[in-house]
């Protein structure tokens, strides 16, 4: 395979060329560990946050601490959502694989740096937060050229395995991070760290020695300002949602604080400045024009709807098994982590049992049956989690997590496939990008908005649970009455870090007052989450309604075609010449295919992104000659005739090949 123009061949040094024929699985196994390694990192931070604040020693009860937390996780994802365009972008301009590989160095080093921090307090957690985003962009280079990568080292016929193979380890990088996170959380904090320090070198190390350019470069420009007004707008609304779950001025939450509403107003407005600058910008970071096209339309909002449902759901159930159900059944909390990861295991084999088989399936009897039953699945499981009792059992538990993966696994490829085929090929690396964007900016806002909502949910019962339950253990009523003023926002993060605050409520003072008993039971494991557990319940009614509504939103969306099919470019993948009925019938061959490069005809098409136009040939006259058009990239496909030799009984006209730039 020749070099792209520009490029200089790396076969010096390199463990494998470009031209053999097992490249493509290298290609294929190498960035699917990139895409894997970036997406697991999201999943692993989430639930290993109570081993994380513990080790650094920071207040769960400070309000102000919470944010801490939600930006330990919407920071990483906040960056992937933004800057995904952009550096895909960056990679057709210089080059997909060195963007690539220098993602893989970028979040192997930052994975060092996080795992030796060595501040405490608010000092660990800006640490952490500041040294996450940087660590985003080296994930955000892998998620963002790990598909274009692909799509040039395999063929067409091939690729859209491939392309689902990437996409479906993406996915399921969210589910097996809550697994590998539990597991190491209760060895060690920092050990969520290294273990990406030990697959980011084997990665950095094999895509520097093995993966090609073999792309052609071209010389676009980045939106810079999409891409700022995107990153502000986003940003603003997600710090206006953290800081309106916060007490203010009296209140429980703070939505009626100046900041917060200027936020929320000021986010919207900036989004809608994007939209305008989208639409006037030669090469914007989102191509508006797509979303004439109603499937793509309806395609994205299926992902941006279920990425919300799905980040959502994953959020609560932590809380749930780590701040209430493990405790109450006997677990310690410095062990409910690992438990919590063991326990959501049907959640991440029902997503890979269904994953991959989908997307066959789909190709076979059409996608858009299997992304609506998909989120019809999703919006059962929630139904069966909403009727749940806080102390559940867990068989039926496991069921209906199970059910849950099992559609999410449903509508992942067959969504995928709905958008990528409603576009033409020249549009599908922006389609691409846009369809990532709008799955990470999902997961960004399912936390900052379903943790809102259920604190929304716990702050109406909270107060009269708390004071009565303090009182039920002969607690003075002025102090059950001021523990009772204790922001929602804190007893979630109190739950969540698996941390009972009674005694830092009532103080030493207080409990040397009462007797053994009681103070045994007010500190005791069992205690706390037994009393949060109804208002948690109210909370957790509000959240999975409006997951439900969010699902069934999808699977509608999911339904809607397009007008037109998309118009076939110079984009094509596959060289079929249209011949004659005589013709075709004196044909037996099957249709092998082979490569025409410099040093002529050879087997195993690598790279493709070409297409011949060929006019019907006519048998009857041998000397008409047909004069097809061709788009040239370095290699393309030729079929039905692999010898270049005219058939049997026929004489095959020589074609001139006119090259259009």
């Amino acid at each position: 395979m020749g070099s792209a123009p520009g490029v200089r061949p790396r076969s010096r040094r390199a463990w494998i060329s470009a031209d053999h024929p097992r490249y493509k699985w290298v290609a294929l196994t190498n960035t699917t560990l990139g895409v894997l390694i970036a997406t697991i990192n999201g999943s692993i931070v989430l639930i290993s946050l109570p081993g994380i604040f513990n080790g650094i020693r920071l207040d769960p009860l400070r309000p102000g601490n919470v944010s801490y937390l939600l930006w330990m996780l919407m920071g990483y994802l906040l960056v992937t959502a933004v800057l995904v365009v952009a550096l895909g972008r960056l990679g057709d301009m210089r080059g997909r694989v060195r963007i690539y590989n220098a993602g893989f160095v970028i979040f192997t080093v930052t994975s060092v740096i996080l795992s030796v921090d060595p501040l405490h307090g608010s000092a660990g957690a800006l640490w952490l937060i500041g040294w996450r985003i940087v660590q985003a962009v080296g994930g955000a280079m892998l998620m963002a050229n790990s598909t274009a990568i692909l799509t040039d080292a395999f063929p067409a016929r091939q690729r859209g395995m491939a392309l689902g193979v990437n996409m479906v380890a993406g996915i399921a990088g969210t589910f097996i991070g809550l697994v590998l996170g539990g597991a190491l959380a209760e060895w060690n904090w920092r050990a969520i760290f290294w273990v990406n320090v030990s697959i980011g070198l084997i990665g950095t190390v094999w895509a520097y020695k093995s993966l090609h350019e073999t792309g052609i470069r071209n010389a676009g420009r980045i939106d810079w300002w999409g891409n700022l007004t995107f990153a502000a707008g986003l940003t603003a609304l997600l710090a206006a949602i953290t800081y309106g779950i916060q007490p203010y001025g009296g209140h429980t939450m703070g939505w009626t604080d100046p900041w917060v509403l200027a936020g929320l107003v000021g986010g919207a407005l900036t989004l809608a400045v994007f939209c305008i600058v989208e639409a006037k910008v030669a090469e914007p970071m989102f191509p508006l024009r797509l979303f004439r096209n109603a499937a793509f339309a309806g395609g994205n909002a299926a992902t941006l709807l279920g990425a919300i449902a799905r980040g959502g759901l994953q959020f609560m159930l932590i809380i749930w098994l780590q701040g209430i159900w493990l405790p109450l059944h006997g677990y310690n909390y410095a062990r409910t982590p690992l438990w919590a990861g063991i326990y959501l295991l049907p959640l991440t084999i029902g997503f890979l049992a269904a994953g991959p088989a989908s997307g066959a399936l789909s190709d076979r009897f059409g996608a858009r049956p299997f992304a609506v039953a998909g989120c019809l699945v999703m919006a059962a499981s929630f139904v069966g989690l909403l009727l749940l009792p806080t102390d559940f059992p867990y068989g039926l538990f496991a069921a209906l997590v199970f059910l849950n993966g099992l559609g999410n696994g449903l509508f992942a490829a067959p969504n995928t496939s709905i958008i990528m085929s409603s576009v033409p090929p020249d549009t599908r690396g922006a389609a691409s990008g846009m369809r990532a964007t709008f799955q990470n900016a999902g997961t960004v806002l399912s936390m900052g908005v379903f943790f809102s909502l259920m604190v929304a949910g716990l702050a109406g019962s909270l107060p009269h649970t708390l004071s009565s339950g303090l009182a039920a253990q002969n607690v003075p009523a002025p102090a059950a009455h001021t523990a009772a003023t204790l922001p929602p926002v804190g007893v979630l993060f109190s739950a969540f870090l698996g941390y009972n605050p009674v005694r830092q409520l009532l103080g030493p003072a207080i409990l040397g007052h009462l007797s053994r008993a009681n103070r045994a039971i007010l500190t005791g494991r069992e205690f706390f989450p037994d009393l949060i557990s109804r208002p948690f319940h109210d909370g957790l009614v509000v959240v999975f309604t409006l997951a439900i509504v969010m699902a069934l939103i999808a699977a509608a969306a999911s339904l809607i075609h397009s007008r037109t099919e998309p118009t076939p470019t110079a984009d094509s993948t596959s060289i079929t010449p249209r011949a004659s009925n005589a013709t075709a019938a004196s044909s037996g061959s099957p249709e092998d295919s082979v490569r025409i490069t410099e040093a002529g005809v050879e087997p195993e098409s690598k790279l493709v992104n070409i297409s011949i136009d060929r006019p019907p040939w006519t048998p009857h006259k041998p000397e008409s000659k047909c004069c097809p058009s061709v788009t040239e990239s370095r290699a393309f496909t030729l079929r039905n005739n692999p010898s270049g030799r005219p058939s049997k009984g026929h004489q095959q006209p020589s074609p001139n090949l006119n090259t259009k730039t």
